[in-house]
């Protein structure tokens, strides 16, 4: 089992978990629909990347589909 060998001061530790802070998102506007989608992906809204559709979005109905 490992024992540590000296005690870690709190400055060191604080240190060390410096690096930890989770950080905000970088939403950029979707060129072709204006909503806000991750860089680099997909738009989840229209389907759209590098100014291209690349995910066909189909409307779906749900009263249609319910009877």
């Amino acid at each position: 089992m490992a024992v540590q060998q000296n005690r870690v001061t709190r400055s060191r530790r604080n240190m060390r978990r410096a690096h930890d802070a989770l950080v905000a998102g970088n939403p950029n506007e979707c060129p072709s629909c204006g909503e806000l989608k991750r860089p680099h992906h997909v738009c989840p809204s229209c389907g759209h990347y590098d100014s291209r559709e690349v995910v066909a979005r189909a409307e779906v109905d749900l009263d249609d589909d319910a009877a």
